[in-house]
């Protein structure tokens, strides 16, 4: 039922009578929408009522959703919230990223030496070959996903001046102190960074990231709203995803490392250099060993080589192990030769055992 205009009029904040001239013209459609909502006009077909102030009719129609301003508000800031992400380094790791990123409604430029435009194109992504037509697409984020010994020549062959003065870049390298050192000294001052490292891979993240630790360092991120808020808008993609968020030092992060990723891939080839293979009869703790070596080997030694070379604590690691090593060695020979003494010098009750003489 319409309201009539004592009614209207008794509303906290009345709207004042618009102009009759205005009530048969298309421009008057978004009043004529707002007004369909004071007096409860259904909207979703054609409904003529007489306006109360008379000379006119209220019209709403479907197509006045076009002039639905909180559905264009919230198109508005769904589009303010969407990054355009370049990654340098589309291989394994880096579509494994895209695709999540991709999903979340973000923009994905990619760029690899390799041609890898096929798998661009299954996620929507366009595709580079030449870091200059990249940088010319002005991204919001420049994700540096290349293995850890390429990282310089690449980040190198960047055409800085082609970006906009303020890009935020991030690593997801292995290694920290590294990335951090490489980007504080080639890029531009005015550039933010933020070097981070998801702690796991397209094999232990297949199923989903919930759960998984997201290490993150803002090295250097600006003081102005929009780039604080640029860099809140990349952590968050990992954060709705379900990620352990972990802010720590890139320092702190290399220490804890070595323990955690260095050994774990240094045990992992150990094994495969062995050879094992499955049995019959394997135990539960044999089948982890065999799914360590799947999971280490399945990455490339030249990410294993550069978690040795540019993380100082893993040289440390490797002499400890060497040392656990030769003090087990030594336990069980130890043992070893106080049964063998007691078998060869021992009676069977405990008495010495008499030492044969020469004739």
């Amino acid at each position: 039922m319409i309201a009539s205009h004592s009614q209207f009029a008794s509303l906290p904040h009345p709207l004042p009578p618009p102009p009759p001239r205005l009530l048969n013209q298309p421009s008057f459609r978004p009043r004529a929408t707002l007004l369909s909502r004071v007096f409860r006009v259904p909207t979703g077909r054609c409904h003529r009522q007489r306006h109360p102030w008379g000379g006119g009719t209220v019209r709403a129609l479907d197509a006045a959703q076009a002039f639905d301003y909180e559905s264009r508000a919230s198109e508005e800031l769904e589009q303010r919230a969407r990054l355009k992400i370049a990654i340098v380094g589309f291989g394994n790791f880096g579509q494994f990223l895209a695709r999540t990123f991709a999903a979340q409604g973000h923009a994905i430029l990619a760029y690899s030496r390799s041609d890898h435009s096929a798998a661009a194109g299954s996620l929507g992504a366009a595709f580079f070959r030449d870091p200059h037509d990249l940088c010319e697409q002005h991204p919001d984020v420049v994700l540096l996903c290349t293995s850890i010994l390429s990282a310089e020549a690449v980040l190198r062959s960047l055409p800085f001046q082609r970006l906009r003065r303020s890009t935020l870049f991030v690593d997801v390298l292995s290694v920290k102190e590294f990335p951090k050192n490489l980007l504080l000294h080639i890029l531009p001052p005015d550039f933010d960074i933020l070097c981070t490292h998801p702690m796991f891979g397209p094999e232990s993240g297949k199923h989903g990231w919930a759960g998984l630790p997201f290490v993150y360092d803002k090295v250097r991120i600006g003081d102005s709203e929009d780039r604080v808020d640029r860099c809140r808008r990349f952590l968050d993609i990992f954060a709705r995803e379900g990620c352990r968020m972990v802010e720590m030092s890139c320092a702190e992060h290399d220490e804890n490392a070595a323990e955690i990723q260095f050994l774990t891939h240094t045990v992992g080839r150990i094994l495969a250099k062995l050879d094992l293979k499955s049995t019959p009869i394997n135990t539960k703790g044999y089948e982890t060993l065999l799914k360590l070596v799947e999971n280490t080997c399945s990455d490339s030694f030249d990410l294993y080589n550069g978690l040795f070379m540019y993380n100082k604590n893993s040289t440390e690691l490797l002499e400890r192990l060497e040392l656990a090593f030769d003090s087990l060695k030594k336990e069980l020979f130890g043992r070893l030769h106080d049964i063998l003494r007691k078998q060869l010098f021992e009676s069977p009750n405990g008495s010495s055992a008499p030492v044969a003489k020469d004739n």
